[in-house]
């Protein structure tokens, strides 16, 4: 058998509650020619080609099936790590990379024994090669002399399906396992119309919010898109809202008009602008805040009213690339502020499925891998 190939875990779409026939999990192998049309790589959800090659599976690698989503379901990948690295060398979950590839943004996180070191962020390589991937990646890491050699394992959410397939064309050479996250893996209730359709970096970073401080709970994520998620009293995924990202909409607005010129993101002294610059920012942060504020209020009040709580019990969390910004003091209401929700959701996602090491709470691993908590 070829040592060359990485692990790849897809799960067929379809909501799990409408179709438990499908709630099962395949591994998939990975073909280094990412152009083949034939080939078997998992792609948010997705998989291009289809061709199972289950007689090969089954005698090289191995199916693991019949595994429902629960959270306690030990699929325990530690021998299937073996098969996908190097001769006598033993699986070992203790360091972790994740991976969070956005519309706009690749963020990239090395956990260390559970806890989150180093996390980095680049611009997301869209139609890069693999050979391009493996590069950026190296320099990531190696801003933090952490060598890719060092990477025991791999897991990853994504919205950008050509990436994915560079990612586990990357994983395959350097035969590392690779964990990709969709929607039927996370370990997490969903009731909403069709739980296959929600994406799996939201569910990530819900299972997070969840495990990490507890619901009910809104997350709102900062990113090209704002997003809602809301997780109800007993733990379950039961929907949200998307808007226009602050960024996307500055964009789109300097993009279509002949005047308007891009600007710096400063919150203004005062909402009346006396000049296109404070207007523009005064519509842009004031007006981003005021949506933001408004939609907390009202999923506030219907979430509490669902897990009969009151409002004020319904925690607020925010994460994305712009939860940092300084203009995000000003929202009201906001318990915790986390940019790297989502890179701790994958690892507990990993250790729930690969049996890697459990994350410290986001609280250990050296200065500032701890999320913030703002005091109410």
């Amino acid at each position: 058998m070829s040592a060359k190939r990485a692990v790849l875990l897809e799960v067929d779409a379809g909501g799990l509650e409408e179709r438990p026939d499908l709630a099962h999990l395949r591994l998939r192998r990975s073909r280094a020619d990412a152009a083949d049309p034939e080939a078997d790589v998992a792609t948010s959800g997705r998989v291009v080609g289809d061709r199972p090659d289950r007689e090969l599976l089954n005698s090289e690698i191995g199916i693991v099936e019949g595994i429902h989503r629960d959270e306690s379901a030990d699929i325990g990948l530690g021998g299937l790590g073996r098969r996908g690295g190097r001769a006598g060398r033993a699986y070992d979950p203790n360091v972790l990379l994740a991976i969070d590839i956005g519309n706009s943004n690749l963020t990239a996180g090395l956990f260390r024994n559970g806890a989150l070191v180093a996390p980095r962020r680049a611009a997301t390589p869209r139609g890069a090669t693999a050979d391009q991937l493996e590069l950026l990646l190296q320099d990531l890491l190696g801003l933090d002399d952490v060598a890719f050699g060092d990477v025991s394992s791999i897991v990853c959410a994504s919205v950008v399906p050509a990436v994915d397939a560079a990612l586990g064309v990357v994983a395959e050479r350097r035969e590392r396992p690779l964990l990709m996250a969709t929607a039927g893996v996370v370990p997490l209730p969903v009731r909403v119309e069709r739980p296959w359709e929600v994406g799996a970096d939201r569910l990530v970073t819900a299972l997070a919010a969840l495990r990490l401080h507890g619901a009910p709970a809104i997350i709102v994520d900062l990113g090209t898109a704002t997003t809602f998620d809301c997780l109800a009293g007993d733990g379950a995924y039961v929907g949200g809202a998307i808007a226009p990202g602050l960024e996307l909409g500055l964009e789109a607005l300097a993009a279509r008009t002949a005047k308007l010129p891009r600007i710096e993101l400063r919150t203004p002294d005062r909402a009346i602008g006396r000049d296109t610059v404070a207007a523009m920012q005064s519509g842009a942060i004031l007006g981003y805040q005021g949506l933001v504020a408004g939609l907390l209020g009202r999923m506030r009040r219907e979430l509490a009213d669902a897990s009969d709580v009151a409002p004020e019990a319904v925690r607020v969390l925010l994460t994305g690339g712009l939860s940092a910004a300084p203009w995000v003091s000003a929202l009201h209401g906001v318990d915790v502020i986390d940019p790297d929700l989502t890179l701790r959701g994958l690892a507990i996602l990993h250790a729930a499925l690969a049996g890697g090491e459990p994350l410290e709470l986001g609280l250990g691993g050296g200065a500032g891998s701890g999320p913030p908590i703002l005091e109410p």
